[in-house]
């Protein structure tokens, strides 16, 4: 009989760690979208000042949540493991339990951008994973020895998380789960009317008593609440599926459409507030991306500040959700985005003229089937280490 409960309580082990495990690798494919979410827990718990810490923070957690994901499958050091994923389950399922309560308008983040729950969803799902691990650890003796082989395939999948971690922190994501993924079509290339400012309305954010609530120029809320930021999004009129990418120039007029003909490439820059010669950089992508052919244009987020020469404006939670990297490069053809890069990878010139000569389909179909292949075989290769070894 103990036999078998001691199998039963690997196996939900097993279950949770699984959980925990893809959980963590979905949040360090993306690092910024990570720090996105940590922002508006921060938001939501009054401590914006800790916001520069969003990123790391974030990555942190997720590298944590992942290794400890390790660290249940493979069964090593558990009951130290066991005590860990407790204390960490426990303050999640309380925080879940704060934001279905409170009902914020935010996501939880549990999945990164690959699935997003309901504060009630995702309550449940917390419940549930602390129930398996109940039944895993719970008393925190006749947990059994794991084989030594395993503490080998932990430290294996624990130094091959770190090295994606480390990947994922420099460039952009192998797979990208946001509305302006590749093959997304932009909403200017279908339907713009002759004054574009006409699909466009500001939408404002303020807070109060720990809520966020949206509202629109003409009925702004009175003095008790808080300004938290403002967005440009579509009108009801032009939602479907294709996405915004709202541009603009100083005098506030939408240009859309010049990113939504022929072949472009958009440097997006989401924090314009980097070293001078990384604005060399980008206008010297952009002037090479010229000379092969594309159109460029340089977007960066209106803070409010000066604007840099030769750049138009958008939106910061547009730009960052449309190019992970600030001072990437995405390539868009005929309304349709193609490719994108980090900016420390954006194409050279050889590399531009043979984007220009080949066919769009096969630059898109191709690089995004490689990336997300190679995620896949990640994946694999390490829960083959985990199971097998």
């Amino acid at each position: 009989m103990n036999y078998y409960v001691t199998k039963l309580r690997r196996f939900c082990g097993f279950i949770a760690g699984f959980i925990f495990y893809i959980s963590g690798i979905l949040k360090l494919l993306d690092p910024v979208g990570a720090g996105l979410v940590m922002d508006e827990y921060f938001s939501f718990l009054h401590l914006g000042f800790l916001g520069f810490s969003s990123k790391i923070l974030g990555t942190a957690i997720a590298f944590a949540e992942t290794i400890l994901g390790a660290a249940l499958i493979t069964g090593v050091w558990r009951r130290s493991t066991g005590i860990a994923v407790l204390s960490m389950q426990g303050f999640f399922t309380f925080l879940t339990l704060l934001l279905v309560i409170f009902n914020p308008e935010m996501d939880c983040g549990c999945f990164g951008e690959a699935i997003h729950l309901t504060h009630m969803q995702t309550f449940l799902k917390n419940l549930g994973i602390l129930a398996l691990l109940a039944g895993n650890f719970i008393p925190l003796k006749g947990l059994g020895r794991p084989k030594g082989r395993k503490f080998v395939s932990f430290g294996i999948v624990a130094a091959s998380t770190l090295a994606f971690t480390v990947y994922s922190w420099m460039y952009i994501p192998l797979v990208d789960f946001t509305a302006y993924a590749t093959t997304a079509h932009l909403q200017a290339a279908e339907k713009y009317p002759a004054n574009e400012e006409d699909m466009y309305e500001a939408v404002f954010t303020y807070e109060k008593d720990g809520k966020q609530k949206t509202f629109d120029l003409e009925h702004l809320p009175d003095s008790t609440w808080t300004f938290v930021s403002t967005q440009t999004v579509l009108k009801e009129d032009f939602a479907d599926t294709a996405v915004p990418l709202s541009i603009y120039d100083d005098e506030g007029n939408y240009l859309d459409s010049l990113a939504a003909e022929g072949k472009v490439m958009v440097i997006s820059v989401y924090d314009p507030d980097i070293r001078q010669s990384r604005w060399e950089d980008i206008e010297a992508f952009a002037a090479e991306a010229e000379a092969a052919g594309f159109r460029t244009l340089i977007l960066a987020a209106d803070k409010g500040e000066d604007s840099h020469e030769n750049t138009y404006k958008s939106d910061y939670k547009t730009l960052i959700t449309l190019n992970r990297s600030n001072g990437g490069v995405t390539y868009i053809s005929d309304g349709y985005i193609i490719r994108k890069w980090a900016g420390r990878a954006a194409p050279d010139k050889e590399e531009l003229l043979s984007l220009q000569a080949e066919p769009v389909t096969e630059t898109m179909i191709g690089h995004s089937s490689q990336s997300s292949l190679t995620f896949q075989a990640f994946l694999l290769y390490v829960f083959a280490v985990m199971l097998l070894l």
